[in-house]
């Protein structure tokens, strides 16, 4: 019988992100380094790796054990495919009752999209953001 880990799981990779930020040649990558330093001065469990081939930012405080196919912990996972916007994908944004306009769409599987531009949008919809990410903390299962 194999002996269980005593590793911990390492969640966050800021280093992995750095290094993903300096070799990421996009038109919008100002636009996203400025969403990722507003995320993560959200709160201080809020953490960050490469998901999805993507900066994607995660809850990294303790939490009750679930199903890790359920993504619980994922807040947010960008989308850094089209030249003309950063995307970000909340994975459980229907969960959040946003009524500032900055999530869209309505995917059966719960998830709700933001979409940026450039940086005026980043200033414009920054309340916004840290408003739904702080309500998503609020409903986190921990």
């Amino acid at each position: 019988m194999k002996a269980k880990s005593t590793k911990p799981v390492v969640l966050a990779d800021s280093a992995g992100v750095d290094s993903y930020m300096q070799k990421l040649d996009h038109p919008l990558k100002e636009v996203l380094g400025a969403l990722r330093k507003i995320i993560l001065a959200i709160d201080d469990e809020i953490g960050e790796h490469i998901k999805w081939n993507a900066p994607s930012f995660l809850y990294i405080g303790e939490m009750k054990p679930f199903d890790p196919k359920e993504y619980k912990r994922y807040i947010i996972v960008s989308n850094v495919y089209q030249k003309d916007c950063i995307r970000l994908v909340f994975p459980s944004g229907a969960k959040i009752n946003d009524t500032s306009g900055l999530l869209s769409g309505d995917y059966a599987d719960g998830r709700r999209l933001a979409f940026f531009h450039n940086m005026e949008e980043v200033k414009a919809k920054e309340e916004a953001l840290r408003n739904v990410v702080k309500t998503w903390l609020t409903l986190l299962d921990k």
